[in-house]
């Protein structure tokens, strides 16, 4: 017996890219999520950094910030300042519900760490609280976490660490200290899946680190070796 279902699914993909096809989230052209010209034209966070938390930093010195407090987390990384076309194309994933612009962002991510290592092997997204994930529907974080599974063939682990108590937003905070409380003692690990595994740590933004330190602490907590954090952008 003929399985059609496949045939039936790519017709309607196609009827789907004829009727509402694919426009950059940057300039607007057609055919493609984030073209090359807006690709190009991302702004960078350019080296020397900080080895802590991946912060532009003369002479690549450990910051002042991570002196005084070098929290969880091994280290911080994220390609992108959060600026321009990566502002625009995190707000349609994260607000908008456009999930079709997370595999182009996620290949940004896994051409970052081909150039740029980063210890990990397995990927944990950062959750959202139950209550925050029933409103928006989906973890943004986890959409770029499996994308970039598949691109890496790393593991994804997803509903280890979750997030046990609802926090504000972040961009609701005005200051690192509030940053930090707002997320202390947000997250949780359920179980023992990630006993011993060095974990890559997936968030689309990262601004003060605060988010990404909290899931260390939690991972660490629940037996991870260690834990670097990846994330998408980098609010300078």
């Amino acid at each position: 017996m003929v399985n059609v279902l496949p045939q039936v699914v790519k017709l309607r993909g196609m009827a789907l890219d004829f009727l509402f096809p694919a426009r950059c989230v940057g300039c607007g052209r057609e055919g493609d999520f984030l073209c090359g010209s807006c690709r190009d034209s991302l702004s960078q966070v350019i080296p020397p950094l900080c080895p802590h938390c991946g912060r532009p930093q003369p002479g690549a010195t450990i910051c002042s910030g991570c002196l005084s407090s070098p929290g969880e987390i091994d280290g911080i990384r994220s390609p992108f300042s959060f600026d321009g076309v990566i502002r625009q194309a995190v707000y349609q994933l994260k607000y908008h519900n456009l999930r079709a612009v997370a595999p182009p962002l996620a290949r940004l991510l896994y051409n970052y760490l081909l150039a740029n290592p980063v210890p990990g092997n397995v990927l944990v997204p950062v959750p959202l609280h139950p209550k925050r994930l029933r409103e928006r529907g989906y973890n943004q974080s986890a959409l770029l976490a499996r994308e970039l599974g598949k691109l890496t063939s790393l593991e994804v682990v997803d509903g280890c660490l979750f997030r046990q108590q609802p926090t504000f937003s972040q961009a609701r905070t005005s200051t690192v200290q509030e940053r930090w409380s707002n997320v202390a003692g947000a997250f949780s690990c359920r179980d023992q899946r990630l006993r011993g595994k060095s974990v890559l740590l997936i968030d689309d933004v990262t601004t003060s680190g605060a988010t990404l330190n909290a899931g260390a602490a939690a991972l660490k907590a629940g037996g991870a070796a260690s834990v670097w954090g990846l994330a998408l952008a980098r609010e300078l």
